[in-house]
């Protein structure tokens, strides 16, 4: 059954079925080998990621056998080695190509007690499902799973428990195709700025200030406002102190059960709050003044955040306003098209026309070789090599490949159309002799044609 069921997935991928979607049909592959009596209970009832069942369930019907199931899970595995660099917030557009899986994915600098907001939209028309799962990345350790999603809730918020470098993935099923936007962001993790009225804006000393002539350092940030401005709850919790200290004045602790933090007001007005008491985000807890070690200087709220078995983390991530999004491309939608280079370049693993950075760099490309867009970012296009290698490129400095081919030909005799530019690659369609074809790129020895119906492929002529 196995190999009837990997005969079946290589035909689909040389020539589909008209009138039916790849997708689907691989679905019901997988449904049909989901019923093996082989099927253990552990498998069924094991926590697990829904990428780790998809790939389970591809195992279970031997698919991981087949070139296509290998290639797809080589890519889940590639992805989480060799990541573009991106700064949050950013925005792409992406293109599923069915004939070659593949995995995105993206790294990025988090701050502890940063929120990330992950959401993905599909193109009209694009019925298939895609897999996002959020790592941890930590040199020398396998990276560690944060948060993941799929299908049914393309949109997911997970908060950052340290800084570090988070990567993000993101893997359609076997044989999906289609069009997509990605956006990732940062959030603030509590949900109300605890000045009423105010925002990051209003913060005018920072983690790290130097204190006492440089004998300490702030442990805090410093929100100005004046006298008598409400200091509210910038979360659901528990009142577990109140009083007044030389250093801090008046002062309010907040328990914030949730997520394991207390969090610190100082340099009160006035308290209007008591021990033991509950309270919901957004209530007042006290008034601005600046009592303590604060008196004669302009009132304000010193607002902290210790947490558990760590003591004081910077608060400023904690409530730090959203990034404004990052707007999309304006310019045409290459995705799923071949261009080529006007001049000889480097791959890049960070988005951007800027020069220099040679730790940036990655493959030479020639102007002959034809290069996928698989993705929109920008000024920047994200590419695929024929060798599968991924980068971004300058949008100015491509061509369209179809718009100005390397040349046009008849071919003098039938030709396979191979699916990458090396011998052994298997054939995904053929061309009959006196066919006019034009020639994308070059490769390897091989050249992208172009066939009239727009068939594409490799060949050596």
């Amino acid at each position: 059954m196995l190999y009837m069921m990997d005969a079946i997935f290589q035909r689909l991928v040389k020539r589909p079925l008209p009138g039916y979607s790849w997708p689907l049909l691989l679905g019901a592959v997988l449904v049909l080998s989901g019923c093996s009596k082989q099927q253990s209970l552990k498998a069924l009832f094991q926590k697990s990621t829904p990428h780790q069942a998809y790939a389970r369930q591809l195992q279970q019907a031997g698919l991981d056998r087949g070139p296509a199931g290998r290639a797809w899970l080589k890519a889940a595995e590639q992805a989480l080695r060799d990541s573009l660099v991106v700064t949050l917030p950013f925005a792409e557009t992406g293109y599923f190509r069915p004939e070659r899986p593949s995995a995105a994915s993206y790294r990025y600098a988090v701050r502890a007690g940063e929120q990330v907001h992950v959401s993905l939209s599909l193109g009209a028309g694009a019925a298939v499902r895609v897999f996002l799962d959020a790592f941890e990345v930590v040199p020398g350790r396998t990276p560690a799973p944060l948060a993941s999603a799929d299908t049914l809730v393309l949109d997911f918020r997970y908060q950052a428990e340290s800084d570090g470098q988070h990567l993000l993935r993101v893997q359609p099923e076997l044989l999906a195709t289609g069009r997509y936007t990605l956006r990732v962001n940062r959030e603030p993790s509590l949900s109300v700025f605890p000045v009423l009225g105010r925002n990051d804006a209003a913060v005018g000393s920072f983690w790290g200030a130097a204190r006492d002539a440089g004998a300490r350092r702030h442990e805090g940030i410093d929100i100005f406002a004046s006298r008598g401005t409400p200091v509210v709850a910038a979360t659901s919790g528990l009142i577990t102190r109140t009083g007044e200290t030389p250093i801090g004045g008046r002062v309010v602790w907040l328990a914030d059960g949730q997520r394991g933090n207390h969090i610190y007001y100082a340099h009160l007005d006035k308290q209007l709050v008591t021990p033991g008491q509950r309270v919901q985000a957004g209530d007042t807890l006290g008034l601005v003044g600046n009592t303590g070690n604060a008196r004669g200087t302009v009132p304000h709220l010193h607002f902290g955040i210790y947490r558990s078995g760590q003591g004081a983390v910077d608060p400023f991530p904690f409530v730090r306003r959203p990034a404004e999004a990052t707007t999309l491309p304006t310019g045409p939608d290459r995705r799923g098209e071949f261009v080529r280079l006007r001049a000889d370049a480097l791959l890049r693993s960070v988005p951007g026309t800027e020069k220099g950075k040679a730790s940036n760099a990655g493959a030479r490309l020639t102007k002959q070789m034809p290069l996928l867009v698989v993705g929109q970012q920008g000024t920047s296009l994200r590419v695929q090599t024929p060798s599968g290698e991924i980068g971004y490129v300058a949008t100015q400095a491509v061509v369209a490949a179809a718009g100005t081919p390397l040349r046009r030909l008849v071919l003098p005799a039938a030709t396979e159309l191979r699916t990458h530019p090396i011998a052994s690659a298997p054939a995904g369609g053929a061309l009959n002799a006196q066919t006019a074809v034009t020639v994308l790129g070059q490769a390897e020895g091989f050249s992208l044609l172009r066939g009239p119906e727009g068939e594409t492929g490799w060949a050596v002529i």
